[in-house]
C-alpha cells in the first residue's frame, strides 16, 4: 500500500499514477511521460512494455529506480543524488518582485535554461506545475523555479536557476520560498532531488529547511535496436 511516506520511494510512477496521469504513456504495467514533458520513465516489472512504450534505440530514464535492466538495454548514465523533503518553518512572503510564468513566458523560460542549465527541460515541462520568475527593471526573465513531480502528498521543486548577472541577490531563495508557501496551502510537502556533487546548493537549500531524506542514483538506458 502506497502512502505519503512512502510515495517518495517511486516517485515517478506515484506521479504518473496519480496526479499527472493526464501526461502519461502507458502500456501494460510501463509508464513514461509524453515525450515533450519529461523523459522519466517507471518500467513496473514489464521490461518490454518498456522498450515497445518508448522504440527501439531510445532513452530510459530511470530516474530514481533501482530495477536493473536486461542485459542488451545499454547503460547511457548514471548519477548519484539527494532526496530532499523540506522540514522546517513555512517562510514569510518575499519583498522580491515575483510572477507566475505560463505559456507565453516560454521563449523566456528556454532562454534562460540555455544559459543557466539546471536540468531537463521540453516544450511542455511547464505543464507539470506551477512556474515562478523574477524579471529585472528591462523585463529580462533572471531567475525562474517550477515544479514537477507530484506523487501523493508531495510537490517536488526544480528547475531552480538564476543568470548570473543576478545572482547574489536572494532570487532563488525567494523564489523556492514562495513554492514552499503555495505548496502547503494545498495541503503538500515540498521535495526536491540535485546530484550529490553540487555541495553548494545544498548548503542552500539546508538552509531554506531541506533535510536529507535517502540517497538516489539516477540512470539511463537505450531500449534495445535502433541507431545508437
Amino acid at each position: 500500500m502506497v502512502t505519503p511516506e512512502t510515495s517518495l520511494d517511486h516517485p515517478v510512477a506515484e506521479s504518473l499514477r496519480t496526479r499527472h496521469a493526464h501526461l502519461a504513456r502507458r502500456l501494460g504495467d510501463a509508464v513514461t511521460y509524453d515525450p515533450d514533458v519529461a523523459t522519466f520513465a517507471d518500467v513496473g516489472t514489464d521490461w518490454a512494455a518498456l522498450a515497445e512504450l518508448l522504440g527501439p534505440g531510445r532513452m530510459a530514464d530511470l530516474f530514481s529506480s533501482e530495477a536493473t535492466p536486461p542485459a542488451d538495454w545499454e547503460p547511457m548514465f548514471e548519477l548519484p543524488g539527494l532526496q530532499l523533503v523540506f522540514a522546517g518553518d513555512v517562510p514569510a512572503a518575499s519583498s522580491v518582485p515575483i510572477v507566475d510564468l505560463g505559456e507565453a513566458d516560454y521563449p523566456a523560460m528556454r532562454a534562460l535554461i540555455d544559459a543557466t542549465r539546471p536540468g531537463p527541460f521540453w516544450p511542455r515541462t511547464p505543464e507539470l506545475g506551477t512556474y515562478l520568475g523574477v524579471r529585472d527593471d528591462d523585463g529580462t526573465l533572471v531567475a525562474m523555479a517550477g515544479e514537477r513531480l507530484q506523487p501523493p502528498g508531495w510537490t517536488e521543486i526544480s528547475a531552480v536557476c538564476t543568470l548570473p548577472s543576478a545572482r547574489g541577490q536572494g532570487l532563488a531563495g525567494a523564489l523556492v520560498g514562495e513554492l514552499i508557501r503555495r505548496i502547503h496551502a494545498r495541503g503538500d510537502r515540498p521535495f526536491l532531488h540535485l546530484a550529490a556533487a553540487n555541495t553548494a546548493a545544498l548548503r542552500v537549500y539546508e538552509r531554506l529547511g531541506f533535510v536529507l531524506r535517502q540517497r538516489v542514483v539516477s540512470r539511463g538506458f537505450r531500449t534495445p535496436g535502433g541507431d545508437a
